[in-house]
């Protein structure tokens, strides 16, 4: 009855994605992301320090990073600690009490813990639309879609998905910012979705160009990524500046498109706009 124990799989790649009945063009002034129920008790399900889900938060973080630069709303949706068996209802006979029994786990996970300005839906049903405002939130500020992220995705994204295509709100499912049961589990819900209820896309897809073009523009990627007020040097170490090794790995998944040899190790060895510099720099073979 409750969430089983999960394995991690392989995640979805670009070939991998089923063939889209639509081909809606993504609008980041239309659009908003939905961080999907990535709270510590349903990533917990796959352990410690699980690679295949690390991969996911920073697909999930990259993709934030890019809303905040580009003054896209983001919300997310979680499930309260306190639900009274008439709030859970049907979701007792088929899950069980699920996080009520581990309310210490109720938070965000810390890599993408929510901002103050982001919006924190409370999380009742499969849909994220179910007794929450954001039909009416999105509508309100002129968004019409919705990029959906998180756990798990033939569940609850899947499930989102669907209902935001029949409130007219174009849902963009992001193959590679979800996580799922298994890997037949994943591909179902991009199967359903593409060819009913939405577009299916990489995280890469929704990015700008993945190599900035000079040292000028691999430093305004890098800045917002960072904590502190003050800004490096091109010779500082970023990871003094606040950089996280999230946003590395997102960084390093985005670059490795083009350099096939980047990873997270080669840019954590020297985390300096310079020596990252010299890595992009260099001539594609």
């Amino acid at each position: 009855m409750a969430i089983p124990k999960l394995q991690a799989y392989a995640l979805p790649e670009s070939h991998d994605i089923p063939k889209n009945k639509v081909d809606w063009a993504f609008e980041p002034q239309r659009a908003a992301l939905l961080i999907h129920d990535m709270q510590d008790y349903f990533v917990s399900f796959w352990g410690e320090n699980c690679p295949m889900m690390a991969q996911v938060i920073a697909n999930i973080a990259a993709l934030r990073d890019y809303c905040k630069q580009h003054n896209i709303p983001v919300y997310y949706t979680a499930q309260p600690k306190e639900q009274s068996d008439e709030d859970r209802a049907l979701l007792n006979d088929m899950w069980g009490p699920g996080l009520t029994r581990s309310p210490e786990q109720q938070k965000v996970v810390d890599r993408l813990t929510p901002d103050a300005d982001d919006t924190v839906l409370v999380k009742w049903r499969y849909s994220a639309f179910h007794r929450s405002p954001l039909e009416q939130m999105l509508k309100e500020s002129g968004r019409n879609q919705l990029i959906i992220t998180g756990v798990y995705a033939h569940i609850g994204c899947m499930t989102t998905a669907t209902d935001a295509f029949m409130r007219d709100i174009k849902p963009f499912m992001v193959a590679d910012a979800l996580a799922d049961f298994s890997r037949d589990e994943h591909l179902m819900s991009l199967k359903y979705v593409a060819g009913r209820s939405g577009r299916v896309v990489m995280t890469e897809e929704l990015l700008p160009a993945p190599i900035p073009a000079s040292k000028a523009a691999l430093r305004e990627v890098i800045l917002p990524l960072l904590d502190e007020s003050d800004e490096p040097f091109d010779d500082d170490n970023l990871i003094d500046y606040g950089l996280d090794s999230v946003r590395m790995m997102a960084l390093a998944a985005r670059w490795r498109k083009v350099h096939g040899d980047i990873d997270f190790v080669m840019l954590a060895k020297n985390p300096t706009i310079d020596a990252w510099w010299k890595l992009l720099s260099r001539e594609v073979k």
